[in-house]
């Protein structure tokens, strides 16, 4: 279905029965709906949830921008959420994010409090500027983004996109690597559903308000921390400080799990996802 948002149409895939609790995830940076998926989704919903995913804009088949002109703030992006529990008739709703989406989270919360029962951050890090006490990424990341980001692929042709987004994969994959044949299949569905791939990097453009670190304190709803032992982005204390700073957070550590969601984890992670939204 495609809701109307403040200057944008977005997306929207609902999976299980309206009156269940719902669980509103958010994806990460230039990511579609998909990366969430199906089976994950059922999965949850089986568990008595009411799931809701949808395509960020610029991601999937929501509205999309010129790259590198992103026609919105991240600002937009916090109140897309709002606006997707205000169109499906939901009054609150648990609200998980990863990476970006974390981050996201992170805003939704503190400035929807009365939309929010429940929240998860995974594989993210805490609002605001780093501090001495968040680690950087991984050398190899940081090698990585000093490079510069590799030539993009003829968008029009479909194995070379998904070849190029696979490979765009592989330096955040814990010690297990990658699950090439269903991240390929995967990516390709991607492929499929997205109006312009070219314009999810418009997610590294973003200005908007930067929430204080400080207000993580403000949460008062209970909150799961999901984090990989191996993540190279975000190493896990940054996980840990999230643990730390939100009252009464509980923290999930996965091991050998990276910037992911691969399905081996999904045993670890739906457990505690499913107890989280009770």
């Amino acid at each position: 279905m495609r809701l109307a948002t403040d200057g944008a149409e977005l997306c929207v895939d609902t999976t299980g029965e309206h009156g269940d609790p719902a669980v509103l995830l958010v994806a990460g940076a230039r990511a579609s709906m998909d990366y969430w998926e199906k089976p994950f989704c059922a999965r949850l919903a089986d568990a008595g949830r009411y799931v809701i995913r949808y395509d960020l804009r610029d991601t999937g088949a929501s509205t999309t921008y010129p790259p590198g002109r992103p026609g919105y703030t991240s600002d937009d992006l916090v109140s897309d959420a709002v606006a997707i529990l205000d169109g499906l008739d939901v009054g609150r709703a648990h609200v998980a994010g990863i990476s970006m989406g974390g981050a996201l989270t992170q805003r939704i919360v503190v400035e929807h409090p009365a939309r929010v029962r429940g929240i998860t951050l995974m594989s993210t890090s805490p609002a605001g500027p780093g501090g001495p006490d968040l680690p950087p990424p991984s050398e190899e990341l940081r090698a990585l983004f000093a490079r510069g980001d590799a030539a993009e692929p003829d968008w029009s042709d479909r194995d070379a996109t998904v070849a190029f987004l696979l490979e765009g994969e592989r330096p955040y994959a814990g010690r297990r690597g990658l699950e090439e044949e269903r991240l390929r299949e995967l990516l390709g569905q991607v492929y499929d559903r997205s109006t312009s791939l070219a314009s999810g990097g418009n997610h590294d453009l973003l200005e908007g308000t930067e929430m204080p670190r400080a207000r993580l304190g403000e949460i008062a709803v209970p909150a799961l921390i999901i984090h990989g032992t191996d993540d190279p982005l975000f190493p896990p204390a940054h996980g840990e400080a999230l643990a730390r700073e939100i009252p009464g957070a509980r923290l999930l550590l996965v091991e050998g799990l990276g910037h992911e969601l691969p399905r081996w984890a999904w045993d670890e992670v739906l457990p505690a996802l499913v107890d989280a939204t009770g």
